[in-house]
């Protein structure tokens, strides 16, 4: 856990990758695609503090050692939430499978949550892959990729009544958190692809189901706050907006803050560090040092208390996700909180 001025931090990294980017696992005749991919998250990574950046090589492929060490030994992580993506169209054996990431799970188990993906369009084959991967890893979770290139489709949306039929599976299997890369679009996939309108729907009709929208819908805040302030059941995953944003965009940053603590509020917003693009390290320390600039511009915003910060950065993900919070970072019942 994570300690500063006397306060115990439970942090669950909502949003971390396994990922094989390297050129030995580029599909023949996709290389343009599978290259230019992760030169775009390269270019992501340069919006982190300068000593934070990788050299290109160990971007595109890094160890399970590596990845423990960025996370738990200097990352402040206690437990993070694996997340796939697949892209087998340009990657050989995919880009960050759930196979690959249950390497990670292998070598400390106790300290990841694995979760799995589908694809509508994969139909009855599709279903019983992820019936398959449930069952073998004990998945608590999905992460959905609407933008994903399939055999000339270029995209879904979860309004498709076969996504529903996958939804509808979630339930059945005990699958409560979906979580949906809905934000900034990564080349060569199309924006239109990542438009958060689709969660809309899909939220009123499963209200049992927690849509988790990573990236918070960027560059539609406006569009996702409108959705998620009507939704018990969305939340607000802070993915690329602390990796992207609270270094190299502070003002830009506050102010989306300030928009999903009034719309969204502390209770539904998930930290996410996005690693390997970002490591966690700097986001932890910088999150729990923050608050809003002393300006008119952001006078009208509530600051984010202690007890926030510690919801945003580990309860409200354990809440989710079932896990046990050790007493000293439990919030007492009178604690305050952001517009208390």
């Amino acid at each position: 856990m994570y300690e500063k001025d006397g306060e115990s931090y439970f942090v669950v990294d909502g949003h971390i990758h396994f990922w094989d980017a390297s050129e030995a696992n580029w599909v023949p005749g996709a290389e343009r695609y599978a290259k230019g991919w992760i030169e775009c998250f390269k270019a992501y990574n340069g919006l982190g503090p300068p000593e934070t950046q990788w050299d290109f090589e160990h971007f595109q492929k890094y160890s399970v050692d590596d990845a423990l060490g960025d996370l738990f030994e200097r990352g402040h992580i206690d437990v993070a939430i694996l997340q796939p993506t697949y892209l087998t169209e340009w990657y050989t054996e995919g880009f960050n499978t759930t196979e690959r990431n249950a390497q990670l799970v292998a070598a400390a188990p106790d300290r990841f949550i694995l979760n799995t993906r589908w694809d509508p369009r994969e139909g009855d084959e599709g279903m019983r892959a992820f019936e398959e991967k449930v069952a073998r890893y004990g998945c608590k979770g999905v992460k959905l990729y609407t933008a994903e290139w399939r055999q000339g489709s270029r995209g879904w949306s979860l309004r498709d009544p076969e996504a529903f039929r996958f939804l509808e599976r979630c339930l059945e299997l005990g699958i409560k958190n979906v979580h949906l890369h809905k934000g900034p679009t990564i080349w060569p996939l199309d924006k239109d692809a990542f438009d958060v309108s689709d969660v809309d729907q899909a939220a009123t009709e499963f209200g049992d189901l927690n849509f988790i929208v990573d990236h918070v819908g960027l560059p539609r805040l406006e569009d996702f706050c409108f959705i998620a302030v009507q939704e018990p059941n969305v939340y607000a995953g802070l993915s690329v907006v602390t990796g992207g944003l609270m270094h190299a965009r502070p003002n830009y940053f506050a102010k989306v803050m300030g928009e999903l603590l009034f719309f969204v509020g502390e209770d539904r917003m998930l930290f996410g560090s996005d690693y390997a693009i970002w490591e966690p390290q700097w986001q932890v320390e910088r999150f729990v040092d923050w608050n809003f600039p002393a300006s008119d511009e952001f006078a009208d915003y509530a600051p984010l208390t202690t007890a926030g910060k510690k919801k945003i950065l580990g309860l409200n993900a354990a809440r989710l996700y079932g896990l046990d919070v050790p007493a000293q970072c439990q919030l007492e019942a009178a604690q305050p909180t952001a517009g208390s």
